[in-house]
């Protein structure tokens, strides 16, 4: 029997409960998740059902209550807040429904400055900044700056900020939620593009209409995965 790879990412018995003096939330309960590479899962799911809880315990930037997180094979789980640094900048990239992107700087200076934490050269940062902004379109615009974007430009610099460190798993996070209609279209047609390339992406939307263009769809329910629905077998039609 074939092996199976080992999944880009895989939760396992993943819970979160969030606590304060009155009340406790469970955010997720004991989610089993794997993705392997090249695939595009849409995380769906109403308003508070977990969805933005799991993206950000997949991407490392909140410890799970309870279960594991593995990276590439490696597990996550009780790692220094040092190693887990260092695993999303080498091996993540995120995409949220805000941009992030810093004012003072232009296009090029937002998109580089993951590669300045890693302390590459100047040389290499540049070439790596130039293809990842060619690659969402903005190459002959890298001069300027936030403010002088629509916020479909926007998030297109953003995707490719989060593209440039070359990451195994891209975490989109409802990526066209801020976006009128045309622009969400521009930027989930850019996301097909990088799944084609090879591009493997987690994507929590609430939208049904782009969560139905990804090759995989993940239901939340109160914090749970909802079970697939099993299909009807084939009847077989009997001659006449």
């Amino acid at each position: 029997m074939r092996k199976q790879a080992t999944p880009v990412l895989e939760l396992r018995g993943v819970s979160m409960v969030y606590r304060n003096e009155r009340i406790e939330t469970h955010a997720l309960r004991r989610v089993d998740l794997a993705v392997h590479a090249g695939e595009f899962v849409a995380v769906t799911g109403p308003s508070g059902s977990g969805k933005t809880t799991l993206l950000s315990i997949a991407g490392l930037l909140e410890s799970a209550s309870g279960g594991a997180v593995l990276i590439g094979g490696e597990d996550y789980s009780g790692r220094s807040d040092r190693e887990r640094s260092e695993c999303r900048n080498r091996k993540l990239g995120f995409v949220f429904q805000s941009f992030h992107l810093i004012p003072e700087l232009d296009l090029f200076g937002n998109v580089e400055l993951p590669l300045r934490y890693r302390g590459l050269p100047a040389r290499d940062r540049r070439r790596r900044a130039e293809a990842a902004l060619g690659m969402v379109g903005l190459g002959l615009r890298m001069d300027e700056f936030p403010a002088q974007l629509s916020g479909g430009q926007q998030q297109r610099a953003a995707i490719a900020r989060a593209l440039v460190g070359e990451p195994v798993l891209l975490l989109a996070d409802e990526p066209t939620g801020s976006l009128d209609s045309a622009m969400a279209q521009g930027i989930l047609e850019l996301l097909e593009r990088l799944n084609d390339r090879g591009c493997t992406i987690v994507m929590a939307t609430h939208d049904p209409v782009l969560a139905a263009r990804a090759t995989r769809r993940v239901r939340l329910r109160d914090g749970a995965i909802v079970p697939a629905p099993m299909r009807a077998p084939a009847v077989a039609s009997v001659p006449g």
